[in-house]
């Protein structure tokens, strides 16, 4: 079952690629060997804009992981994990997160409780980095 969701989003989001959904939902930003918290401000097929306390160069490649919700699925919430590039990132003022804006390269969708289902290449560029096949642990 989880093939026909994960085809269902892959669809969605290909076919709403340019159009950004305002969704404000926990993610884990990992970079660099650790991992931040942060939330969503809003998505695309191509990009995610979020926030989290922590300063993310230029190019940064990050990987984050949330559930996308049923909204865009148009059907049960998945929980995903996106790897991309940092486009841009305002500066952390005290006390506040700071805003990321990440171009998505690739994504893969998680089980619930097992190994990753699938993974899927979304940039249409083919941006340096982007591999394809299942993303090793």
């Amino acid at each position: 079952m989880m093939s026909t969701d994960a085809n269902r989003l892959e669809h969605r989001l290909e076919r709403r690629g340019g159009q950004r959904f305002e969704v404000h939902l926990p993610l884990a930003v990992h970079f660099e060997g650790r991992t931040v918290p942060g939330f969503t401000e809003d998505l695309s097929g191509r990009g995610i804009f979020f926030y989290a306390e922590t300063a993310l160069p230029q190019g940064a490649v990050v990987e984050l992981t949330f559930t996308m919700p049923g909204e865009i699925t148009l059907g049960e919430n998945m929980p995903v994990r996106c790897r991309g590039r940092v486009l841009r990132a305002s500066a952390s003022q005290a006390g506040q997160p700071s805003g990321i804006a990440v171009q998505l390269d690739s994504y893969e969708y998680l089980a619930a409780n097992g190994p990753s289902a699938q993974f899927v290449r979304v940039s249409a560029t083919g941006a340096p980095g982007a591999e394809s096949g299942p993303v090793p642990r």
